[in-house]
């Protein structure tokens, strides 16, 4: 079984077992847990702030020199709205915290910051994946395309086991994870 799958089998145990409700809402700290959850025993750095540059493509995700205080700052950032939600999410993104598993790990995090804060997830399984990924790579220009694509599939269905488990799947999907 490879890192993706024993990965994934650790995102629906996050959930199944309850341990999700424990982790801190909105904060690093809280990502840094649902990182460590996901990825302990896989990765050495598994919640770990990372102290390396790293880039994707031809996108720099921030420094490593002002990584803590970038994170300082989106921790601060207002959450009473959708649109502070997102703009949270999109900065979060840009700072890429770990040298592998943001997107997964940061999916989770904003989908418990729109259940505490909305009482909604985003319904994953909706949002095409390739829509989604180019919305993403250009929402720290502008995040107006990434929130029209995610808005339409908000969900009150917070605790349904489908909405989760295949929005999990959903999520790795986008990251290039293939059932074998």
């Amino acid at each position: 079984m490879d890192i993706d799958e024993l990965s994934l089998q650790k995102a629906r145990q996050l959930f199944e077992s309850g341990d999700i409700d424990g982790m801190e809402v909105g904060t690093t700290r809280g990502l840094q847990q649902i990182h460590a959850y996901l990825f302990g025993g896989l990765y050495d750095f598994a919640g770990a702030i990372r102290e390396v540059n790293i880039s994707k493509g031809n996108f720099r995700f921030a420094n490593s020199l002002y990584l803590k205080e970038a994170l300082a700052a989106i921790e601060k950032m207002p959450e009473t709205s959708f649109e502070e939600i997102v703009a949270k999410y999109v900065e979060m993104n840009v700072a890429h915290p770990f040298l592998e598993g943001n997107g997964r790990a940061t999916r989770i995090w904003f989908d418990m910051i729109l259940k505490k804060r909305l009482g909604c997830v985003v319904d994953w399984q909706k949002i095409d994946r390739t829509a989604y990924l180019q919305a993403m790579e250009r929402s720290p220009v502008n995040d107006l395309e990434l929130r029209a694509l995610i808005q339409p599939n908000l969900t009150a269905r917070t605790d349904d086991r489908e909405v989760i488990f295949k929005g999990i799947e959903q999520s790795y999907w986008y990251e290039g994870y293939r059932r074998g």
